[in-house]
Formats: structure tokens, sequence, C-alpha cells
């Protein structure tokens, strides 16, 4: 399995106060810090190397994962420096330690799919990309891809259309080409990488029926939380 970056460097200000004195990732979901739960979920899936993506109070972060043998991974960081860089420009500074395909995963996504057949449908393609979508329907995010089964033909976060029953499910595929032209030196969004692939038609979907799970808002951490603890008894 390729490695995997996962992006864990946001302020997370639509978590406070509970994030003011401790990173998103370490909230804790169903008794523990939701970052083990990640880990081990990764683990699980075949992943054996994780690269962190950190930012606001990533020094705690590293305190608790170490270098993640007691997850069953191999652990290493890429901090954002002085100035917050984005999803965008964390993943590219983050680039040297990766190989030419490689996984992402949002720092407070908890994604309960098969990621193998993901991976090797990507690898026997021609796209730069690929994004995981889930039929949603306006179920639990805002639906924002338009998807034919096989390619996206638009992705928009702020401004939805009549045709887009699915979301960006949160686990998504590179190859290094995909980032070629962009600076680790200035703040941007993933988002914009996105988008651009679309408009070359270089963005692969991969539809996963399983839902996802997430503690990027109070509703989500505690639909989160619930299920962890189901899944522990």
């Amino acid at each position: 399995m390729p490695p995997l970056i996962l992006l864990a460097g946001g302020l997370a200000t639509r978590m406070r106060p509970l994030t003011e004195k401790v990173p998103k990732a370490l909230l804790d979901v169903g008794g523990e810090p939701f970052i083990a739960h990640q880990l081990r979920l990764l683990a699980g899936e075949g992943i054996d190397r994780v690269v962190i993506c950190t930012g606001y109070l990533g020094e705690m972060i590293e305190d608790f994962v170490g270098d993640g043998a007691r997850f069953g991974i191999r652990v290493s960081y890429s901090p954002d420096g002085p100035a917050l860089l984005g999803t965008g420009g964390a993943l590219v500074r983050a680039l040297p330690q990766v190989e030419d395909l490689f996984l992402v995963m949002y720092g407070d996504s908890y994604l309960p799919c098969a990621f193998a057949p993901i991976v090797e449908a990507f690898r026997t393609s021609e796209a730069l990309g690929v994004m995981t979508v889930f039929r949603n329907e306006g179920r639990w995010e805002k639906s924002n891809v338009e998807f034919d089964g096989a390619m996206l033909h638009r992705y928009d976060k702020f401004n939805p259309t009549p045709a887009m029953s699915h979301v960006d499910y949160g686990l998504s595929g590179f190859r290094r080409e995909a980032f070629s032209g962009y600076a680790d030196t200035a703040p941007f969004d993933l988002y914009v990488v996105f988008a651009d692939l679309v408009q070359r038609k270089m963005l692969m979907g991969y539809e996963v029926s399983e839902r996802f799970y997430e503690i990027g808002s109070q509703q989500g951490l505690a639909e989160t939380d619930i299920y962890l603890r189901s899944q522990s008894i």
C-alpha cells in the first residue's frame, strides 16, 4: 500500500472552545484521542507509513503519537512552520516524504471503507488524482460533486448545483505530477488542486457505500463518539 498524508494542521475554529488548548486530532472521542482511532484504522487497511501534517499545537500531536509503533504504523511529521499553509500548502511541503503515488486523508475524518480497491483502481488508471465520493443527497454534508460513475465533472464546495448528489468522502489519492507548479511557501487549499484536475479531466472518482464520520462539527463529534464506542463493545 502507498504511504498516506494525514492533514492535521488546521485551527479547528468551529470546534472551539474544545480546541483552544488541544488540537482537534487529540479531542477525546470514544474514550481516547481521535487520532488513535485513525491510525489503527489505517494500519488495519494495510497502510504502514503515515506523514502527519501539523500546524496548530502540532507538538502535542507529536508527543502523543511518537513514531507510531504502538499503533502498528510508521509515522513521520511535516510541520507547517511559522505560518499555517492550508491543506494544499501543507501537502506540497510533505511531498519529499512520499513516493510518486500516495493517499491523503483529512485529520478529522474516520472512514470505515476498504482502501485496497481504491488504490488498485487508481494505480491502473491514467488519472492524476482520485477522490472517493459518497452518494450523500444532502444528508450529512452539502453535496458538492457531480460524478458520472467514473470521472468528476464538477467539484464545488461553495456553489452547489442540482446535479450534485455526491460528496467528497475524505480519502483521496494523487500522483506527484498533480502538484507540479505549486509551491510550499504560500498557503492554499487542496480544493484548488481538485478543481484544476477536474478542469483537465484528470480526477477520477471512486464511489464508496459506507457513510463517513467526522469530528469537524459538534454534531459530527457526537455521532462519531457513539459510533466508535459501539465498535469497541
